[in-house]
């Protein structure tokens, strides 16, 4: 296995840069895993047709938080910017920083906000890897003097910082969307309930790394930063019940998928078959020849290629058969990445 062999040329312009209104106007590209089929749908809000009664779909409700702080030096007034990705415990985050060679340990630095609130970021620690380890004055004024990160392919402003939140985000946390889920509108939500289907949320707060392409030509040589995720006692036994039962559960984007294989990991390891309310770090990194143990079905967007979710979807569905869908894709002009179409793999 060989990160090379997740590569693909995508040209610039199917890169998408605004969310297309509504929200479920966006394409579905249909691939059923067994055979390699692929069908063409023009609508996301399709997505209803191949859906059954008793199906559990499981979102993440993760919500995307201001993490982008823009800051001054104190004394020399030199800019600065960081981006916090993960809390560490209260009032210390990990984050990265530039410009990160004069990001020196002791330094405070104050954030210009939008209220000019008295926000002060010290670097505690700089590591191996980059980042840094920070120290917040105060973390109730993220909210108010922090931006909503964008990823870096995105050029174009956005208008609205809601479109990119999902309509069903409730848990800050996240410095990236759980991007399958911007397709979805209450509207939707509502039509496929209606349809007899259970939605189940629960929580896994994303971190950039799953992101980054991959530097190693050997993808098991990666360390994959964990992810914090929660599931209620709630969601455990909808679960427990559609596994029982026999019916579907479909993951709503990759970050779904790996909360629940990671809580099902955590439950073959306890000798029970069984979903409990629990939390923790998600640590599992998802390669083709992962067992799959929870999923049955998934709803995701296009990755970038070179990438571990790239790899989880092919784990999935198969390398020859995701390729090829994405050369499809490509041919049908699909737009690609956090803002573009949807895919769904049965």
């Amino acid at each position: 296995m060989r990160t090379s062999d997740y590569n693909y040329h995508l040209p610039s312009h199917l890169i998408a840069q605004t969310p297309v209104e509504p929200r479920d106007s966006s394409r579905l590209l249909v691939l059923h895993r067994s055979t390699g089929r692929i069908e063409h749908r023009q609508r996301f809000r399709e997505l209803a047709d191949y859906l059954r009664k008793g199906d559990v779909l499981v979102f993440n409700n993760s919500r995307v938080i201001p993490a982008r702080l823009h800051a001054r030096r104190e004394g020399t007034g030199g800019r600065v910017e960081f981006l916090l990705l993960k809390r560490l415990k209260e009032g210390v985050w990990e984050a990265v920083g530039r410009p990160s060679r004069r990001l020196v340990p002791g330094s405070p630095i104050l954030v210009e906000g939008e209220t000019r609130a008295e926000l002060c970021v010290e670097v505690l620690e700089a590591t191996e890897d980059g980042t840094k380890t920070v120290r917040l004055s105060s973390e109730e004024e993220i909210e108010s003097e922090g931006r909503v990160p964008l990823p870096p392919y995105i050029h174009t402003p956005l208008d609205n910082p809601e479109r990119y939140q999902t309509v069903y985000s409730s848990v800050p946390g996240s410095v990236a969307a759980p991007t399958a889920g911007l397709h979805f509108t209450p509207e939707l939500l509502k039509t496929l309930e209606g349809r007899g289907t259970q939605q189940v949320y629960v929580t896994l707060h994303v971190g950039l790394d799953t992101f980054r392409p991959l530097r190693d030509e050997d993808p098991r040589e990666h360390v994959i930063h964990g992810e914090y995720f929660q599931m209620d006692q709630d969601a455990a036994a909808q679960l427990n019940a559609a596994r029982k039962d026999g019916r579907r559960v479909i993951a709503v984007g990759t970050t779904s998928v790996r909360l629940l294989e990671q809580a099902a990991l955590y439950a073959e390891n306890r000798v029970t078959p069984e979903h409990v309310s629990t939390s923790g770090w998600a640590e599992l990194y998802i390669l083709p020849g992962h067992r799959f143990r929870a999923v049955d079905a998934m709803i995701t967007n296009f990755h970038l290629p070179r990438t571990t979710l790239l790899m989880l979807v092919s784990a999935f569905a198969g390398r020859e058969h995701i390729l090829n869908a994405y050369r499809e894709a490509i041919a049908r002009e699909y737009r690609f990445y956090s803002f573009g179409d949807g895919m769904l793999i049965l």
